[in-house]
């Protein structure tokens, strides 16, 4: 099992969003945070311009980010986000 945390979470974000965007990763910013309602969020603000992304679509972007830093492919199915007192991370199973 692998683990990534906050500031790789953050990471996964930005290229997504920016990749989508078609924006450089310097034109994007991620707030992480989870809620008994809606789980976990992230609110991004890309140019100044905010939107709130679903865990599906972060777990869309861990699976990519796994992919592009690290040459793994995963699937959602073995990815589950959690926090802790102290931060965000991702957990990464192997099957």
């Amino acid at each position: 099992m692998m683990k990534i945390f906050t500031d790789e979470l953050i990471n996964a974000v930005i290229m997504h969003m920016a990749d989508r965007k078609g924006v450089p990763y310097s034109a994007v910013e991620v707030e992480l945070s989870i809620d008994d309602e809606h789980g976990f969020t992230a609110e991004v603000w890309v140019n100044q311009r905010s939107q709130y992304l679903v865990e599906s679509n972060i777990l869309e972007a861990v699976e990519q980010y796994m992919y592009k830093q690290y040459q793994l492919r995963v699937f959602r199915s073995q990815i589950r986000l959690d926090a802790d007192d102290e931060e965000f991370f991702a957990e990464i199973s192997d099957s």
